[in-house]
């Protein structure tokens, strides 16, 4: 179904009106710190609730019994944030944000704060963290050929991958192929037509390039 607005998205995403509330909190948040920060594009603001709340969201469906998620490169907290208000309360539930730029961080542990989300902020490069999860997730973070070196820790670890790519997602798999053995499918995204979610199951070694 198409998202346009807060009510459609919660009727696609089955958001409680919490939730929702939250969601509406952190884009004001976004709104505030983007004007003073590199979060998002501002363009992509008044199409907030699909471009970034419903593609963000559509990774829990994907992955319904999980309950330890890692976010690399999580940036203004897409998809970890939206993933952490739509898991409150969820017994068990913990997202890992990983970021290495300070400015960032300090906005997404802002809005962790400010929402109470079962979410743990942390200032470092992804492949310096050694966290067992059961998805590793990243948005806009790198070409996958890198993303998977940065992944490598946590899928190693046990970790399936939730990549969300875009309309060139088959080059990059391609070119990530050079690099690694892997596994790896396709899923069509719900947010957009021309996206893309890349399933990592199975990391093998790094090739020699």
């Amino acid at each position: 179904m198409a998202v346009t607005d807060a009510q459609s998205f919660a009727k696609a995403a089955k958001a409680t009106p919490e939730q929702a509330a939250d969601l509406a909190r952190f884009l004001e948040m976004l709104t505030a710190g983007n004007a003073v920060m590199n979060l998002v594009g501002p363009a992509t603001l008044p199409d907030f609730w699909n471009r970034h709340a419903w593609d963000s969201a559509q990774l829990l469906r994907l992955a319904p019994d999980a309950r330890t998620w890692a976010d690399l490169g999580a940036g203004a907290g897409f998809p970890g944030l939206v993933l952490a208000i739509l898991s409150k309360g969820r017994e068990g539930f913990h997202i890992h944000l990983v970021e290495s730029m300070a400015k960032r961080c300090r906005f997404l542990s802002d809005v962790v704060d400010e929402l109470d989300l079962p979410a743990t902020v942390h200032n470092t490069r992804a492949e310096n963290l050694q966290l067992a999860v059961d998805i590793v997730t990243a948005r806009a973070c790198a070409p996958l050929h890198r993303l998977l070196g940065y992944a490598r820790p946590y899928l190693l670890a046990g970790a399936q991958g939730l990549f969300l790519k875009g309309q060139d997602v088959v080059a990059e798999m391609s070119e990530a192929a050079k690099y690694w053995e892997y596994e790896a499918d396709v899923i069509p995204s719900l947010s957009d037509e021309r996206g893309r979610i890349v399933r990592v199951r199975r990391l093998g070694r790094a090739r020699k390039v």
